[in-house]
């Protein structure tokens, strides 16, 4: 994963499959030869194509994700076995909801799952934590920064995220289910959250068996760090005390904002955005199985914070059509960006650092709180420009349609959000499955959430 987060200030630069089905045979076509599909037709296309990035690209040896795909073969140096952690933890809730829908039968799936397990037993580990980057090839940490050698505790909330849903998912199946299940269930438990408090009220980021704590990144909020701090209170091995959330993440209330925007409430701070808020992701990550839906805290309505920031979001894009955003081409988040000289970098696109550049998993993996507007932006790029953006693991990451501009490539952190979401919209399947693992829910009550739904 090309961590932005709250690093983004710095804004730092980075220098197969048959389409799926097209519906029925009888479905009309519009002026450029395409399908159109109705709203169920279209969302199971985008996903089972999007879904192809996590089964067919995988990197080979591990099964995991790998960080980036590019369908011409040309990667940096080194580049094309690179896993991605937080990717990975995405990936396997796509390949949770694939099993499901049939897009590759239970037992293919299992296999791949099992082999995934194994190879991350294997795999480098810090006090528990995986790095952020892992080389597919030999298991060993591929240091994402020189520093950054050690445990990454962001990007393995995220695989453990995905941790949980599969071992909730596999857990009362048969014989071999239930021995994978019970291999993931080991996974989790092995992550020492209590060491990344550094024997402080607040989790840090970054942990170094050469650097120790010199990243010194303690996460506080509002960003997409949130859900690391609910799996930390979850841990039935390395639990931490609740006053790290309370003091740490939330600032002893200081996270809290009366700011709004477009007369719609930001309800906490985001991290260096404070007028718009901040990039789409931070919607995203930390609620792929986090189900915001009825979840409170003393901070904030988590639904009413992730709408509003999406409704924001769209709202200043239908406001700067000269950047030809629309209410059918929106959304600005971290993805592949358009360098001033036309090479392609890297970018976390939001209101307050606009490129004009579009990145499709905003909008997409937003269809839960903004499904018209998201519906919208979907059948806008299939129907009208499919040709220039869409190809076989779904469509590309980021794009500038009006100086004629494509990323022709794939991020795991971009491709993972939009298949989880799109189920999570559909059925609410990833929702369910890791909102009612029993730790979870003795996570949320510790850190004094409360959910009606799920009855927390």
């Amino acid at each position: 994963m090309i961590r932005i987060s709250v690093l983004f200030l710095a804004f730092t630069f980075f220098s197969c499959g048959s389409n799926a089905d097209k519906g029925k045979e009888n479905a009309e076509e519009n002026t450029s030869g395409v399908t159109v599909l109705n709203d169920e037709e279209l969302l199971d296309a985008v996903q089972k194509q999007t879904f192809k990035y996590f089964w067919d690209y995988a990197e080979p040896n591990s099964g995991l994700a790998r960080e980036r795909y590019h369908p011409d073969g040309v990667y940096p140096e080194n580049d094309a076995n690179i896993v991605t952690t937080g990717g990975s933890g995405f990936g396997l809730m796509t390949l949770i909801a694939g099993i499901d829908r049939g897009y590759v039968s239970k037992e293919e799936g299992l296999k791949r799952l099992d082999k995934i397990a194994d190879f991350l037993a294997k795999a480098d580990r810090f006090h528990g934590a995986w790095s952020h980057w892992i080389d597919g090839n030999t298991g060993k940490v591929k240091p994402f920064g020189t520093k950054d050698n050690g445990g990454d505790l962001v990007e393995t909330s995220f695989l453990v995220s995905g941790f949980i849903t599969v071992r909730e998912y596999l857990k009362t199946g048969n014989e071999n289910e239930k021995a994978v299940a019970a291999k993931y269930d080991a996974l989790w438990k092995g992550v020492d959250w209590q060491w990344y408090t550094n024997n402080k009220n607040v989790l840090y980021w970054h942990w170094s068996p050469n650097y120790a704590w010199q990243m010194n990144f303690p996460l506080e909020g509002y960003n997409e760090c949130l859900i690391t701090y609910i799996l930390a209170a979850s841990s039935p091995t390395h639990t931490i005390d609740a006053k790290a959330y309370h003091e740490g993440w939330a600032r002893s209330g200081d996270i809290v904002t009366s700011n709004t925007k477009y007369d719609l409430p930001l309800i906490l701070k985001h991290n260096g955005a404070a007028e718009f808020g901040g990039p789409l992701f931070w919607a995203h990550y930390s609620y792929v199985g986090l189900d915001p839906n009825q979840l409170t805290d003393k901070y904030a309505n988590y639904w009413d914070l992730n709408v509003n920031q999406t409704k924001i979001n769209y709202k200043y894009c239908v406001e700067n059509p000269k950047n030809g955003y629309s209410a059918d081409y929106w959304g600005l988040s971290a993805s592949y960006s358009r360098n001033p000289d036309g090479s392609i970098g890297y970018n976390a696109h939001m209101p307050s650092n606009d490129q004009g550049v579009m990145s499709p998993t905003a909008a997409i993996s937003s269809i839960v709180y903004t499904p018209k507007e998201s519906m919208a932006v979907i059948r806008n790029l299939y129907q009208n420009h499919k040709a220039e953006t869409w190809g076989n693991a779904g469509f590309y990451d980021a794009l500038s349609l009006q100086n004629k501009w494509v990323a022709k490539r794939y991020l795991a952190i971009d491709q993972g959000p939009e298949v989880v979401m799109i189920e999570n919209y559909r059925t609410g399947l990833l929702w369910k499955l890791f909102m009612n693992a029993p730790e979870v829910k003795q996570g949320l009550t510790k850190l004094g959430f409360k959910s009606g739904k799920y009855g927390i």
